[in-house]
């Protein structure tokens, strides 16, 4: 437990004490942020703020991690460097992203083939390796099984071991672009997907003590529904110092913000969703514990789909916290509400994830 609150406090003093030297970096350099010209008119106005401030969450969290261990005394397990894998290789995707936008002063950054790309090696890479490496239990950081609150009795594998893992790197893939995308949609109001982000990581420390308390490793205290994960500890070790990083970056990312996570810091956030729900077989009970991400990204298949096929729109724009401004709300108040609904959603997975355990 020393470990965890380690990894949550340096990460956030890593981030509140690093962004702002991270910030008049920026200004020097003049890496500002460019503003759709479709987007909400009041947006204009954060036209040059600094961006890239992703960089410092990944480093508060690589950070608090590293203090972790040395507090602990001992190195990560292979599915902690997985996961941080996972957030800073989508970080370095999103970062060019970034710095692409910023050099040619335009709102566009890298083509949507090069993302797709970046995307593709950083996840087929890590869904490979994260069926190797079995430990003295013969468990391995991640299973070929769908997960809901634990690996459920449909296997990828079912047709041999090989189309298995083919199926497997399909499936992580997926989930990798679909969180990283969700949570780059989000990022659209000043503090919105930090605040989300901080809710959903926090509900994942949980779930890692919890499942740590009652690991399938530890069968002289571990009830008859015990978790079959490899490292619940390293891996709540991983989601305290997200959240640690994205408290302390909130500080400066709140209304009005001083600097953007841009790209660089949203596909990371999401890879590391991604990653902590693949390893510790909650692929789908995270839908709930990052629901407010789930609901802004089906806001805009609602409207693509619905507008190929009528030729009308159902929100007045999208992402859904845009249409709430063209609607007249205010900015903070849209975050703020957003949030709330974010951690019913998050109150109502963890919810579901105890009562099961307790069912069983």
């Amino acid at each position: 437990m020393i470990a965890i609150l380690v990894s949550a406090a340096v990460a956030l003093l890593v981030a509140l004490l690093g962004t702002p030297v991270f910030i008049r970096f920026l200004v020097h350099k003049n890496y500002g942020q460019f503003v759709r010209e479709d987007g909400p008119t009041g947006h204009f106005t954060k036209r040059g703020t600094p961006t890239m401030g992703g960089v410092v969450m990944i480093g508060a969290t690589l950070v608090g991690v590293a203090a972790s261990m040395l507090v602990s005394q001992r190195l990560p397990s292979v599915s902690a460097l997985l996961a941080l894998y996972l957030m800073a290789g989508l970080g370095l995707v999103g970062f060019l992203d970034d710095f692409t936008k910023i050099r040619k002063q335009r709102s566009l950054g890298l083509t949507p083939r090069a993302k797709l790309i970046g995307q593709g090696v950083v996840g087929i890479s890590f869904a490979v390796l994260a069926l190797q490496f079995p430990n003295g239990n013969s468990r391995t950081p991640a299973s070929t099984k769908i997960s809901f609150l634990r690996d459920t009795e449909f296997d990828l594998a079912f047709a041999g071991v090989t189309v298995g893992l083919i199926l497997f790197v399909i499936w992580a893939n997926l989930l990798v672009s679909a969180w990283s995308n969700a949570v780059n949609l989000t990022d659209g109001l000043d503090g919105l997907a930090t605040g989300v982000s901080i809710i959903t990581f926090g509900a994942y420390v949980l779930v890692g003590i919890w499942q740590l308390n009652q690991s399938c490793q530890y069968l002289a205290t571990a009830g008859p529904r015990c978790y079959e994960v490899r490292d619940p500890q390293d891996l709540a070790i991983v989601a305290a110092a997200v959240t640690g990083a994205c408290v302390g970056f909130l500080w400066w990312n709140a209304n009005p913000a001083k600097i953007f996570m841009g790209d660089t810091g949203s596909l990371a956030l999401g890879g590391a969703l991604a990653g902590l729900s693949i390893l510790s077989r909650t692929e789908l009970l995270a839908v709930l514990l990052g629901g407010m991400f789930v609901l802004i990204v089906s806001s805009v298949v609602i409207q693509v789909s619905f507008f190929k096929m009528t030729g009308r729109r159902v929100f007045k724009m999208a992402p859904l916290q845009h249409h709430f401004e063209l609607s007249g709300w205010g900015e903070v108040t849209i975050v703020i509400r957003f949030w709330l609904i974010a951690g019913l959603l998050a109150g109502l997975g963890m919810g579901i994830f105890y009562a099961e355990w307790v069912a069983s």
